[in-house]
């Protein structure tokens, strides 16, 4: 049955008759119940990894730690586990992964968003079905191959014989710019996504208020996915702070605080690298000592993601 009542500004049909059954209503789904389990134990695994991992990393380091003080590891600025006066302060692991780090997101966030603006707000469907494939090129090239780039061409002739620049053969800028040019495709892609999942009404709306396009960007897209920017620049930061071959090729193997890019210095996971190569005894304080430093860049990463998490939350605009 179907009641007509009159309303100012026209007719209004309201059903009063019991709404009809979906055609699906009461039908085995058997596809939908195998792929909730998959999922779940995608989920499951996930978590168990994650666990697995933490009790890896946590068993030898606490064997370390009982030798070794934390505050001693934590706050000592020399690091010489090898050494017959053996320390094991860790700063200078951490100086030199900080300054990579910063380096290469001064290269990845602003060419990255730069990057992801033009793909979503001003390329045109032709250009971008070109351009973003060729940028997502360099997540595929071997990070070893980036790391002999950075010695030989960045270090060793853009540095050193181009610009002149009072530097030895290894430094962390080198490492630290090549780097960034890695995460690039990283930052950009999946801000580009967060962009264009903002509905086009916005940015109607915007330009109906008299907004250009650049306007329209910045203040309604740009914040509206500021979510899936914040995501995709952690992610940069996660996978920078763990990088391994290019800083353990280009920033050097010298432990040292480092002061200034064109130093060398090596890097959390570039000891890592360098120390697990079979010549420390299992067992040992000098293989606990891997372990304690993975320990420590596991916590790092884990706390940008708890600030990150924050962050998106409580600046995170629904639509």
């Amino acid at each position: 049955m179907t009641a007509v009542t009159e309303k100012t500004g026209g007719p209004r049909i309201t059903s009063s008759g019991p709404r009809p059954k979906s055609h699906f209503a009461g039908k085995p789904r058997p596809g939908e119940a195998v792929i909730k389990a998959v999922l779940r134990i995608a989920a499951i695994a996930t978590i168990l990894t994650t666990i697995g991992i933490l009790i890896a990393l946590l068993l030898p380091a606490l064997e370390f730690f009982t030798q070794v003080p934390v505050w001693e590891f934590l706050f000592g600025t020399r690091w010489a586990p090898r050494f017959a006066d053996a320390s094991f302060g860790v700063l200078p692991l951490v100086t030199a992964t900080l300054w990579t780090t910063g380096i290469a997101l001064l290269v990845a966030v602003p060419f990255g968003l730069g990057a992801a603006i033009l793909l979503s707000e001003y390329a045109k469907p032709k250009v971008r079905s070109v351009l973003k494939p060729l940028l997502e090129i360099l997540a595929g090239v071997p990070t070893v191959v980036y790391g002999f780039f950075a010695l030989q061409f960045v270090q060793a002739t853009v540095f050193r014989e181009w610009l002149q620049l009072p530097t030895g053969a290894f430094s962390v800028l080198a490492a630290g710019l090549v780097m960034g040019v890695m995460i690039i495709p990283t930052v950009a892609s999946i801000s580009e996504d967060a962009m264009s999942a903002v509905p086009v009404a916005m940015r109607q709306g915007s330009a109906a208020l008299g907004a250009n396009r650049m306007q329209t960007t910045l203040r309604v897209v740009f914040p509206a996915a500021l979510s899936g920017v914040v995501a995709a620049i952690v992610l940069g930061i996660s996978r920078a702070i763990g990088e391994t071959m290019i800083v353990a090729i280009a920033a050097g193997s010298q432990a040292r605080m480092v002061t200034n890019p064109l130093e060398q210095g090596q890097t959390m996971t570039g000891f890592i690298a360098n120390a697990a190569l079979g010549d420390s005894r299992v067992g040992s304080l000098e293989y606990d000592t891997l372990f304690a430093v993975g320990l420590l860049l596991f916590l790092i990463t884990l706390a940008i993601n708890f600030i990150s998490i924050r962050f998106v939350r409580r600046f995170r605009e629904a639509y």
